[in-house]
């Protein structure tokens, strides 16, 4: 079966095709068609597509909005000029796997989309005003696409959180704010945090009840998860995205009254404080210079600027926090994950947050993990009582097999 693998942004589109079905689930020999991004859409749009075994094509074409997006791009993988020969017409493409930001507290596992779950994803926009309505354009879409006899199937961010006890995911609010507008923690990063812990309990040989670890998924948006017996507990993000650790252009944790504050001092609306913190704050917000990890550490590296190391030490710092936090709400873990962009790539940024931990029986190995860069492996001593491992990410494969699995009416044991 081939899947096509969408996620939908305003002005951004990333996707894949991949070809896999029951059997190659079971003996992990999914196959990687093609993958790529369109970034700049709204403008002077340009796509990136790689197919499997060839070189890296780089496409500008001018594109309103994510619809025309979409269609230019499937229809591009399914011309002779793209180099992907499974795909050689619409028909080729099987199925279709969306990444959804946002499933509320209905969705507890990825949906078959038909109209009634459509009306579902739409429902919980206003938990998540700047996503959800993109990820719904982009079934739409696919529907033009394709027709309605291909289906399509909802993955969501929020689905793997559905675990969360109450007394974790609820505010200390008037509850009826609860019972009537859904104030809660939601928690996101689902997808990939459930991919990692699978993956950790393969690398392991241990059952998904065994596995008691917390994940790191960093990159320009970060999140931590205490998950317990295979199942999410915990999770640093809330309601929304902003919460939790330090982030690329996002604030993380702050004392709420400080929205007033900001607002009243600097003359802005709540959207403008909104956008703020969600835009202008993080690593970006800190330095001043930027939200790309790489340059910070280049930056510092180079002339030893403060506002680069500050920024770094506070990102390290609250990722430690967290960690603390979460083995003594577990009662104590098996290991740390780290994955995302920041989390596989470097060394040296899972050192600083590493550091100090040796209480916690987290003795980090140098040389492991100078060498494990965007693969998975264990990056402490074996003797740890607290292991720590790199395990990158792959989000869109999980997509694809959640999709297999919901059409073919299989439960999936990740």
């Amino acid at each position: 079966m081939n899947v096509l693998v969408v996620n939908s942004g305003s002005s951004s589109l990333k996707f894949q095709v991949i070809a896999t079905d029951l059997e190659r689930i079971k003996a992990h020999k999914d196959e990687r068609l093609c993958q790529g991004e369109a970034e700049g859409i709204g403008g002077a749009t340009v796509i990136r597509v790689q197919a499997r075994g060839g070189s890296k094509q780089t496409l500008k074409a001018s594109l309103g909005d994510v619809a025309a997006t979409l269609e230019y791009v499937v229809r591009y993988i399914a011309s002779g000029a793209s180099g992907v020969p499974e795909i050689k017409s619409l028909a080729d493409v099987n199925a279709v796997g969306h990444r959804i930001v946002h499933g509320g507290e209905r969705f507890k596992e990825s949906a078959l989309i038909d109209d009634e779950v459509l009306k579902g994803i739409e429902d919980c926009v206003d938990l998540a005003p700047l996503h959800n309505p993109d990820n719904i354009l982009g079934i739409q879409v696919a529907r033009e696409l394709f027709g309605k006899n291909v289906p399509q199937v909802a993955v969501f961010d929020t689905s793997f959180h559905q675990s969360i006890p109450e007394q974790a995911y609820l505010y200390a609010l008037p509850y009826r704010l609860y019972q009537q507008h859904r104030i809660r923690r939601y928690g996101f990063h689902g997808t990939s945090h459930r991919y990692v812990a699978f993956r950790y309990r393969a690398l392991r040989g241990i059952s998904r009840a065994e596995t008691n670890i917390i994940t790191l998924h960093l990159g320009n948006g970060c999140s931590a998860t205490a998950i317990k017996g295979g199942l999410s507990v915990d999770t640093s993000m809330g309601m929304t995205p902003l919460e939790g650790l330090v982030m690329g252009t996002r604030s993380g944790d702050l004392d709420p009254a400080i929205v007033n504050v900001i607002g009243r001092k600097e003359g802005l609306s709540l959207d403008q404080v909104d956008a703020l913190l969600n835009t202008q704050s993080g690593l970006l917000g800190i330095s001043g210079l930027t939200n790309d990890m790489r340059k910070l550490q280049a930056k510092l590296k180079e002339d030893d600027d403060r506002f680069a190391w500050l920024a770094i030490e506070i990102f390290c710092y609250r990722a430690r926090k967290y960690i603390g936090a979460f083995l003594a709400s577990m009662g104590g873990a098996d290991a740390v994950v780290f994955t995302g962009g920041i989390g596989e790539n470097s060394a040296d940024i899972r050192a600083r947050i590493c550091a100090g931990m040796e209480w916690a029986g987290l003795h980090l190995d140098a040389a492991k993990n100078q060498e494990t860069v965007g693969r998975e492996g264990m990056i402490s001593t074996e003797d740890s009582k607290l292991l720590a491992y790199a395990i990158p990410t792959d989000e869109e494969l999980l997509i694809a097999r959640d999709t297999v699995r919901v059409i073919l009416g299989e439960p999936h044991p990740s």
